[in-house]
């Protein structure tokens, strides 16, 4: 197998081997960050764990922070959680596939530029990706060179109109950079709270079901329904909103709300 070399930075070659197709290896060449790549936040989420090692390996190397998932659940919790400045997504994964993250993120108006990775080349599965909300797509087998320069491409498109900030009380969520503050502080929260207290701002000032809570924030229903898993997680954000001026209002027989105190 033959290895490139290309020049990154002044003294430097940083180059090997690797599997960029779906059937075979590819040369990965790699470079060390850029002040571009270097401020940008990553999301990978491929089912294949030999391809998601080696994008996730190959683009730290080139200077981006990665978060690497290996199934749509997934992909959708951590889309929910943090920021990203962009979204890698592999069209077939198990849980729910590319197109189903893509539908779901964009009804939550997480508008996150998502980059469809597929063998699908047909003229119609492009299209079904682009309309139901990809920012981007990428035929396999690939060069990786073509990957990062469409990743530099999308960072220089005009930013997204976000959604206006939501608040409750002191409690402010800023969609843009997907961050919770109380009286100014950056709450300390899990992802799972995290999603928890967005569903609730984003519902305020209705009630909130539990079911509702369950499907939406959990991968397994049942497990959050048939528990006190739940209540655990609402006791802790009202710990966590202790001082604040926003709280936690239980409805008998209902669910859950969020109010201004």
């Amino acid at each position: 197998m033959k290895r490139a070399r290309v020049a990154a930075g002044r003294h430097h070659f940083v180059s090997f081997p690797t599997y960029i197709g779906e059937n075979g290896l590819h040369t990965l060449v790699l470079r060390l960050p850029s002040s571009a790549a270097s401020s940008m936040r990553l999301l990978v989420a491929e089912d294949d764990a030999s391809l998601r090692s080696v994008l996730d390996r190959g683009l730290r190397e080139s200077g981006y922070v990665v978060d690497a998932v290996g199934d749509g659940d997934a992909a959708i919790k951590y889309l929910r959680a943090y920021h990203y400045d962009v979204a890698i997504l592999d069209w077939r994964m198990p849980k729910a596939n590319g197109i189903e993250v893509l539908e779901v993120v964009r009804q939550q108006r997480i508008r996150t530029p998502i980059l469809m990775l597929t063998a699908r080349d047909a003229p119609s599965d492009r299209v079904t990706g682009l309309n139901v909300g990809a920012d981007d797509y990428l035929v396999k087998p690939f060069d990786f060179d073509e990957l990062l320069a469409r990743l530099n491409a999308l960072q220089r498109r005009p930013a997204l109109t976000v959604d206006p900030m939501l608040a409750c009380g002191d409690l402010i969520f800023n969609p843009s950079t997907r961050e919770i503050t109380a009286a100014g502080t950056l709450l300390p929260l899990t992802m799972t709270e995290f999603a928890l207290l967005e569903l609730l701002l984003r519902r305020m000032p209705a009630v909130v079901t539990r079911r509702t809570i369950a499907t939406q924030v959990w991968d397994d229903e049942a497990d959050a329904v048939g528990s006190n898993t739940i209540d655990v997680h609402i006791g802790r954000l009202r710990a966590k909103l202790t001082g604040s001026r926003a709280r936690i209002e239980t409805v008998r027989g209902s669910g859950y709300r969020l109010v201004a105190a």
